[in-house]
């Protein structure tokens, strides 16, 4: 097989550095990662003895970690770098974890917004893979999409705090601490300033899994868990008390940015699936390549990326300037979720049969392209947001400048 065309895999020149570690990724996740899919998949003992044998190959090799702080024993990549090699970490649903940039998010919030006593506890043995951290928001019979109708509470009692609520759709099966989203003050009070965070470590008395939940059929860690009577301290506070909010929505902000460029990643292994595939089977007299109707796929299949795609580096570059964002990352993660889910649509239409069986693994790639239009926020949500801000800038006697860099 030929070497893909690199400008699907390139946003931008980089330095010679850059684009020899973006190569050795790629060789990484060809050659070690996506082999190993199947066991990975299969879970228990062997998916992670695999696993673990996949990070210190990564860390062997200079791999791990890549866009963590230095100072957090990583390598220090700006967004605007580390979103390239994102893109080729997400070819496969197992590359960032398989190299560490898996807990950026949260290794980044505890930096940030973590106490003393948390950031030296739990902060280094996290970058370095020892720990596994989820993530509690959003709870069973409320609305994800507005985080607002939480009911989960934190209350304080004896100089401390003790917290009593559901999650759900957080990865708590394996993990070793979560952080979890609760109302700490009274209703009446503004939302932004009603919630708080806590850093709970698993297990802790009074934490339960209450069942493992299936994505379309299939489990990959996700739990609905409760907590009845946890105890925290103050001290296990991620950020002030009433901050829960603006901490999330930085968390949420560059968590969609990250996951919408991994999501390309997987369009345009799809991509190159669908494409090769074409070349490979005959039908009515010659290649399905040259068949028009087909041909409309793969066109349609490239812009559906690269629109995603300019959109998710112009929401990354705003990101590392410190502008408000909303509008052009919610865009991002709504382009790049459909491009995913239409890409990989056309894939399996094109594999026809067999695009629907395990013979390829575009079967479980779709399945996971289907969550991403509810995970991070339901599209309908950000494609109501963003019209509602663009809106409100006219009503003001203002516009949108579309030239704007």
């Amino acid at each position: 097989m030929s070497a893909p065309d690199r400008t699907l895999a390139e946003p931008f020149e980089g330095s010679g550095e850059l684009r020899t570690l973006r190569d050795q990724v790629r060789e990484f996740l060809d050659e070690e990662v996506i082999p190993a899919e199947p066991e990975l998949a299969a879970g228990g003992p062997t998916a992670r003895a695999t696993l673990t044998a996949l990070q210190d190959k990564a860390k062997a090799n200079g791999l791990w970690a890549l866009p963590h702080p230095r100072e957090l024993g990583g390598h220090g990549l700006r967004l605007a770098e580390y979103l390239c090699i994102s893109e080729i970490e997400g070819r496969s649903a197992y590359g960032p974890v398989a190299l560490g940039s898996d807990s950026l998010l949260d290794a980044l919030m505890l930096q940030r917004y973590g106490g003393a006593e948390v950031r030296e506890r739990f902060l280094e043995p996290l970058v370095q893979g020892r720990l596994t951290p989820c993530f509690g928001m959003t709870e069973p019979g409320r609305s994800g999409s507005d985080p607002s109708l939480m009911i989960t509470r934190a209350r304080p009692d004896g100089g401390g705090w003790v917290i009593d609520g559901h999650k759900w759709f957080c990865r708590a099966k394996d993990a070793d601490f979560i952080t979890v989203m609760c109302r700490t003050e009274p209703l009446g009070v503004p939302h932004a300033k009603a919630f708080t965070m806590f850093l709970v470590p698993l297990p802790s008395e009074g934490f339960s899994v209450v069942r493992p939940l299936t994505v379309l059929g299939a489990e990959d860690g996700h739990c609905e868990v409760a907590f009845d009577g946890v105890r925290a301290t103050a001290r296990q506070m991620i950020g002030g008390r009433g901050e829960g909010f603006p901490v999330s929505g930085e968390r949420l902000s560059l968590g969609r940015t990250l996951r919408a460029m991994r999501w390309l990643g997987q369009a345009q292994r799809a991509f190159d699936l669908m494409c090769n595939r074409l070349h490979q089977r005959e039908a009515f007299g010659g290649l399905l390549a040259t068949k028009q109707l087909l041909q409309q796929h793969v066109f349609d299949s490239y812009t559906d990326i690269r629109s995603a795609r300019s959109q998710v580096l112009r929401a990354a570059a705003m990101l590392d300037a410190g502008q408000d964002v909303y509008i052009e990352v919610a865009t991002a993660k709504v382009l790049a979720s459909n491009a995913l889910y239409q890409v990989l649509d056309r894939a399996v239409q094109i594999h026809g049969a067999e695009g629907l069986s395990d013979s390829t693994p575009l079967a479980e790639m779709f399945r996971w392209a289907r969550a991403t239009r509810i995970y991070d926020g339901a599209d309908e949500l950000h494609t109501h947001m963003v019209a509602k801000r663009i809106l409100k800038r006219y009503e003001q006697g203002g516009g949108y400048d579309f030239s704007a860099v």
